[in-house]
């Protein structure tokens, strides 16, 4: 059992930070190769990112949602599309220390072990002789070109007829890729369409998504009293994706005051943006935003890591207000951005301006169907009004 050698959270946020320089100077690459540059997967491996979410059993970190965010934020204040990749793989590769101990022995073969995945059902599972046969596609797969397996729904039909989702954890190899990924938004993570074609996957990589959501636990035995998997998976996975966020506003903040000591403001008598009242205005309105999204993201993670230290259950309202969090971190993200990029000027529309691509970096953000706040919003008031959810991703 390898479970010596494990960096604190201040190492592991020292160790992000230490690689901003490195990801910010890939990102423009990133964004016209669509992919994150093989030298960032490679920095983040040495740093021991991919490992934050493995088993210690396999030489994982088994590091907390508080970890994550803080860790994901210096990411995200370097390369949105890097951080929000790194913090994807975080998602399925928890959901495959769900699987049975024999699955994990050959997932887990390395701890820098790259997982990619999707909660969409995007095809059709058929029962075959000892598993399924997978015939479908899955859009939106982040980090898939540098992943070595991937987590995929489908629909498999009961023996009462009624038909219900499975997730399947296949090789990487097992699939094809369609490079489609040509987006307005988070350009440089990758995100394409991976496809199954009459794909054989053994019952033993095959789980009910629906037993998973609900958080009744997987089917590992060594992993049984790790408070690792003992959250539910949609708190675990909103807990993984708002450090990346939070980052990006911080990363506007981070460039707008860059920029500021030689701006001013043109067709009026300020030699320096920084003596307007509008200035003072923006930023305070601007950073005051982001201090909110820190304080959801953290609310978010501090819940998720207390329940799970207690091994206590959910309660339905705090799995909503897990989404709602969620929801926060992004809209205020986006806000403070907005504010920031409006605030630079025309001379921010310009390429190698890194706001223009933060900008719309958090916006594809605030449009992905979890993290939508219009969506989590309703699901949180919907509860708080008395109602049952209308969604199983809670």
């Amino acid at each position: 059992m390898l479970t010596t050698g494990v960096p604190t959270r201040e190492q592991l946020v020292r160790r992000a930070t230490d690689l901003r320089p490195l990801l910010s100077g890939h990102a423009a690459w990133a964004e016209e190769n669509r992919r994150v540059h093989d030298e960032s997967i490679e920095a983040l491996a040495d740093a021991g990112v991919f490992r934050m979410r493995v088993p210690a059993r396999y030489g994982g970190y088994e590091s907390d949602t508080r970890t994550l965010v803080e860790v994901a934020a210096e990411l995200g204040r370097a390369d949105g599309s890097t951080a929000w990749t790194a913090s994807v793989y975080w998602i399925p590769g928890w959901m495959a220390g769900l699987f049975p101990d024999a699955v994990q022995d050959e997932v887990f073969t390395s701890p820098d072990v790259r997982v990619c995945g999707t909660l969409s059902p995007g095809g059709m599972a058929a029962p075959a002789d000892g598993g399924v046969v997978v015939n479908g596609q899955w859009k939106f797969i982040s980090g898939a070109l540098h992943a070595h397996w991937q987590i995929i729904v489908a629909i498999q039909p009961t023996a009462e007829g009624a038909p219900m989702p499975v997730m399947a954890l296949v090789p990487m190899a097992d699939l094809a890729i369609v490079d489609d990924w040509y987006t307005a938004g988070l350009k440089g993570t990758g995100s394409v369409t991976t496809v199954a074609q009459n794909l054989f996957v053994p019952a033993e990589r095959v789980l009910p998504l629906p037993v998973i959501v609900q958080g009744q636990g997987g089917v590992s035995q060594a992993g049984a009293d790790s408070p690792l998997h003992r959250p539910p998976l949609l708190p675990v996975a909103s807990a993984s994706s708002v450090g990346a966020v939070l980052g990006l506003a911080k990363a506007a903040a981070d460039e707008f005051f860059r920029r500021l000591p030689d701006r001013k403001i043109t067709y009026t008598d300020y030699a320096s943006q920084s003596q307007a009242p509008l200035t003072h205005l923006q930023v305070a309105e601007a950073t005051l935003k982001t201090d909110q999204a820190e304080f959801h993201a953290l609310r978010l993670a501090d819940l998720v890591d207390a329940k799970a230290a207690e091994n206590s259950p959910w309660t339905l309202r705090e799995r909503v207000q897990a989404r709602a969090d969620l929801g926060a971190v992004c809209g205020l993200a986006k806000e403070a951005v907005d504010i920031f990029q409006t605030a630079s000027g025309g001379s921010s529309i310009y390429s190698d301006v890194p706001i223009q691509r933060i900008s719309r970096d958090v916006q594809a953000v605030n449009l992905h169907a979890l993290m939508h706040p219009n969506t989590n919003n309703e699901l949180y008031g919907r509860v708080l009004c008395g109602l049952e959810p209308n969604s199983l991703y809670i």
